[in-house]
């Protein structure tokens, strides 16, 4: 079970990034970690990790599933032609694609939630996240976890266990 891990190489969401991760491997998949740049790569609470590959090296036949991680770098580093790639390319190879936090405008932007059930973050304050989602062809869910076929969302870093946990489910059939 080979899962590719897409995070920015700054400001990611730690516990979004950790604790996926740690399921995964408690589960014995193997992670390969994608971020715009490969080396050290750190959290917006300063979680360190390391980025094996970049973005431009991505190749979805060689995965089970393709996690999107949050947290206010994704939209500065993952949401370009070649996050929007990366999400396209899984979901055409019918790899399982997963984002949490903000990461899911990612696949929006990317036109793979087009009558998609999905969520993502907002905040009281800050309701622009669903109204993209919305109007890149998402239907919105305000539900910590939605699942739509081979298409998992969460909304933050509070839904990262159960995240993880869906995904495997997936993977796994169980």
């Amino acid at each position: 079970m080979k899962i590719a891990v897409i995070v920015a190489s700054k400001d990611f969401r730690d516990e979004e990034y950790f604790i996926p991760c740690q399921v995964f491997k408690e589960e014995g998949a193997e992670i390969s970690v994608f971020s715009d740049k490969k080396g050290p790569i750190i959290g917006s609470y300063g979680g360190e990790a390391e980025a094996e590959y970049t973005l431009k090296e991505f190749t979805p036949k060689s995965f089970a599933a393709v996690v999107f991680i949050g947290g206010p770098g994704a939209m500065r580093f993952l949401d370009n032609k070649e996050g929007y790639q990366i999400a396209r390319e899984a979901k055409e190879t019918g790899t399982l694609l997963a984002a949490i936090c903000i990461s899911p405008l990612i696949l929006a932007r990317a036109g793979v939630l087009k009558g998609v059930e999905a969520t993502v973050w907002s905040s009281s304050l800050d309701q622009s996240p669903v109204k993209i989602l919305k109007e890149k062809g998402g239907v919105y869910k305000g539900e910590a976890v939605v699942q739509d076929g081979k298409i998992i969302t969460a909304n933050g870093p509070e839904a990262a266990e159960d995240f993880a946990k869906k995904i495997i489910s997936v993977l796994t059939k169980k």
